[in-house]
């Protein structure tokens, strides 16, 4: 029996992808977020008005889409309640964000150049995929931006690709790191506790580990 209810969160689940930018002056930045598809050689984004990461895609007009695997569970964690913006809204205070420039050295990840971009690479991240943006959408009513980037070259970690080719990725292989409600996932198990979830309050989450 299905029942009608009044959903509040609906991140049924997508891959987390670290997206690198370049602040106004000239620093690099690294964002996490799970609203993300693709089609052919574009993605569109979902990113909130107020995140550094939507300025910097409005004024540089691109960036990098690094896809962390499962394995990377505790760098992406690390970046959950980070931002770039000194001005933080008062809801996201209370939810335990805080101001951050240096996201590359908090998630002890490498920062690497883009070939045909100036964002930023993740040079563990086994997926990076250099973008320009292609238009931006306002959600209405959601204080949110729909960012529509288009591929311009994808660096995928050899391993990964299926034997003999070098166009395809290999299922198989490729074990993304998937956002849940806000929970990590991985090869369809759930892993580390989130600092996203215990931010937002969310019903259900992991507990912390205990103390040693």
């Amino acid at each position: 029996m299905h029942k009608v209810i009044d959903l509040k969160v609906l991140y049924f689940g997508t891959p987390v992808v670290l997206i690198g930018s370049r602040n106004e002056d000239g620093s690099s930045n690294l964002m996490p977020m799970s609203s993300a598809w693709w089609l052919n050689q574009s993605c569109v984004l979902g990113l909130g008005d107020s995140s550094q990461t939507a300025a910097n895609l409005r004024r540089e007009g691109e960036c990098v889409l690094n896809l962390p695997s499962s394995a990377q569970v505790d760098a992406v964690d690390a970046l959950a309640l980070l931002t770039a913006n000194p001005h933080i809204p008062e809801y996201r205070q209370r939810q335990g964000y805080r101001h951050e420039r240096r996201k590359f050295e908090a998630a002890g990840l490498t920062e690497v150049p883009g070939e045909l971009v100036r964002a930023p690479r993740a040079a563990e991240c086994p997926v990076q995929l250099e973008c320009r943006v292609a238009s931006t959408t306002a959600l209405t009513g959601n204080r949110c931006t729909a960012f529509e980037v288009t591929v311009v070259r994808a660096h995928v970690e050899e391993s990964l690709l299926v034997p003999g080719s070098d166009h395809y990725v290999d299922p198989v292989g490729w074990d993304p790191l998937i956002m849940k409600f806000c929970e990590f996932f991985g090869d369809g198990q759930r892993l580390s506790p989130s600092r996203l979830a215990e931010g937002w309050q969310m019903p259900g989450r992991l507990p912390a580990p205990a103390a040693v």
